[in-house]
């Protein structure tokens, strides 16, 4: 595995840098969770389709903001 160096990882682009995150983070997957952290993502997923109920688009909240500014 080739390591990037600062200046390399400064030179890529926005989008190859959040891929790059992605990748970092999915390698992530058999990290350990102390009992607190499992506890609070169970919490969170728990509440993940309710949270959708209520959820506005990006449009939807755009508008309702530029309503707001007039």
């Amino acid at each position: 595995m080739k390591t990037l160096t600062r200046d390399e990882i400064r030179s890529l682009s926005p989008s190859e840098r959040l891929m790059l995150i992605g990748d970092l983070w999915d390698s992530l997957d058999d990290a350990p969770l102390s009992p607190a952290q499992a506890a609070e993502l169970e919490r969170r997923l728990s509440t993940v389709e309710g949270d959708l109920a209520e959820a506005v688009t990006w449009d939807e909240l755009k508008a309702e903001l530029a309503a707001r500014a007039s």
